[in-house]
């Protein structure tokens, strides 16, 4: 038998190896298939939406537009007229709630007032005003002892720490006195505008700014002297409007105002004799009676 042609053994080598165990030579893929098994393209990352910036409501300029009270600043200042001169008819003598025999314990006693109610704050300084009548001896007294006096009072634990870290204060920087204005009394522990305007204003007729607790707050909101609930803002919208020999007797007798007549869930309005010029904002209209 002739030998084949190297040419002839190449080609049956070739159909040697591609052919399958069954005999058969394999399928040929379809384009298809071949399509099918390319790797995926990643998707284009979306391109995002910048989103519009959503206004920011200017809310603390807002609350005290005196067009969102209905009146205008000169409309608001003849009321804070009427306001003060009915009110000092009402209380002639009005004076802070607090007893206090010294500067140094109103200070202590409006420090304690925070949270708290005057007739509370009342009820435990004197025990406490004597074993610690001064500066000095508050300043040597332990956390512990001081604590266990004004314990019925809320917060106890952090106004103790308060009183006892101003009456250090006092003794070292003000030789154990309370000092006579606002800029040093608040470099004091637990000392804020309120609390620096209480003590100047009944102690040393020092009239440093208007008196801001939830009693102003509430009524000068009711009568539409301010729209406002931050105590800062307040203040200085009273400070505008009311003249500032009247700042003192103002906060005072708002307080005894909100005690007596214009009480929170229930106040008198058809006996307060503030009924005329009050907007009574946020209060139900009254029924009138047969």
């Amino acid at each position: 038998m002739a030998k084949k042609s190297a040419k002839s053994r190449s080609s049956e080598e070739t159909i040697s190896a591609t052919t399958t165990a069954s005999g058969q030579p394999p399928k040929k893929k379809s384009r298809r298939a071949v399509a099918s098994r390319k790797v995926p393209r990643k998707a284009a990352p979306r391109k995002a939406t910048p989103r519009k910036a959503t206004p920011r409501k200017a809310a603390s300029a807002r609350k005290i537009s005196s067009k969102d009270s209905g009146l205008s600043l000169e409309e608001r200042r003849e009321l804070g007229k009427s306001v003060i001169s009915g009110l000092a008819k009402l209380y002639p003598r009005a004076v802070c709630a607090l007893k206090h025999e010294s500067p140094f314990q109103l200070l202590v006693a409006t420090i304690l007032s925070a949270q708290c109610t005057d007739e509370r704050v009342n009820l435990t300084t004197p025990a406490l005003f004597r074993k610690y009548p001064d500066a000095y001896a508050l300043a040597k007294g332990t956390q512990e002892d001081v604590e266990s006096i004004i314990k019925s009072l809320g917060f106890f634990r952090n106004k103790a720490t308060n009183i006892r870290g101003m009456a250090q204060g006092l003794v070292e920087r003000f030789d154990g006195q309370v000092p006579q204005t606002l800029a040093e009394i608040i470099t004091l522990p637990g000392v804020g505008r309120k609390t620096g305007n209480v003590v100047l204003g009944t102690c040393f007729g020092i009239s440093s700014g208007v008196v801001v607790d939830t009693h102003v707050t509430r009524i000068t909101n009711l009568l539409g002297l301010t729209t406002s609930k931050n105590a800062e803002i307040i203040e200085r919208e009273m400070m505008e409007l009311i003249p500032r020999k009247e700042w003192i007797n103002f906060s005072h007798r708002l307080v005894y105002h909100g005690r007596q007549v214009c009480i929170a869930r229930r106040p008198k309005c058809t006996t307060c004799s503030l009924l005329s010029v009050c907007q009574r904002n946020g209060l139900k209209p009254l029924v009138e009676e047969n």
